[in-house]
């Protein structure tokens, strides 16, 4: 029942090359730095990513895609990466899109075991219809597009059937962690992370704090060490942030009675998570 291991290389050796990863993360909040870089440092290739976001940039999974990794991704956002958008129009890259609330859930459909749901997201574009360019040549012309859904009407409404996903691997991140798997994520840090972790075969989770089992309350477990296979202690160092926001303080700032003061004023936001 002792799922730790002593360090992310030894978490993430038998990832192969050609496997899906499923990774937790919204932007660069609750992304499993360590195991990413544990994986770039192997030298696996030709992966498929499931995330919100493909990295930052050269941040996060961003990463493995300058590095040439990742050969296929499955996201709901792939904006502010210019690298992926150069190897998506030059050929080198496919990309699935599927919009947010939809992802989210066909991870968590293929964690529960559901192969498919019917959703009104969707319905009269081009995720029902079909045509979304999944790859490019090297000419930048279009080669394939996302094939038609089905779409099936419930009482006065369409809806657009969308297939569950799995992944063969899940690296996720926690802030707290027991020795049998247990997890808690630190607030928005959750994000794709529990989804990401159901999803997977072998769920790999980096954490910041180990306690011994009993010691997290089960009424806290945001996801249940059945999901998780490897647990690895990373501490809380190497978290980003990609863009730090900051409210004045009583006295520093704008008067209290300035329309232009946010209510909330006074409050320092610039924790990252």
């Amino acid at each position: 029942m002792d799922k730790v291991v002593s360090n992310a290389r030894e978490a993430v050796a038998d990832i192969p090359d050609g496997a899906t990863v499923a990774v937790g993360g919204f932007g660069l909040c609750g992304v499993p730095f360590a195991l990413i870089d544990a994986l770039l440092e192997q030298g696996t290739s030709r992966l498929t990513t499931i995330s919100n976001n493909c990295g930052v940039d050269d941040q996060a999974l961003g990463v493995l895609l300058y590095a040439g990794r990742i050969s296929r991704t499955i996201s709901s956002f792939v904006g502010g990466n210019k690298e992926l958008a150069r190897l998506y129009l030059s050929g080198q890259l496919e990309v699935e899109l599927t919009p947010q609330g939809s992802l989210a859930e066909r991870l968590r459909a293929g964690g529960s075991g559901v192969p498919a749901f019917y959703t009104p997201t969707g319905v009269g574009t081009l995720v029902a219809d079909g045509g979304i360019p999944v790859r490019y040549d090297a000419e930048g012309t279009v080669v394939q597009t996302s094939p038609p859904k089905e779409v099936r009407r419930f009482g006065d409404q369409d809806y657009v059937l969308e297939t569950a996903l799995t992944a063969d691997y899940g690296l996720v991140r926690a802030a707290l962690a027991d020795r049998h798997g247990n997890l808690v994520f630190h607030e928005s840090a959750r994000n794709f992370n529990p989804l990401c972790g159901m999803a997977a075969r072998v769920t790999i989770a980096e954490v910041e704090r180990l306690v011994e089992p009993g010691e997290i309350l089960p009424e806290a477990v945001h996801l249940p060490g059945i999901y998780v296979q490897r647990v690895v202690v990373v501490g809380p160092e190497g978290k980003k942030i990609e863009n730090r926001t900051t409210r004045p303080r009583p006295g520093a700032g704008a008067p209290a009675d300035d329309p232009a003061t946010p209510a909330a004023a006074g409050t320092d936001g610039t924790q990252e998570s």
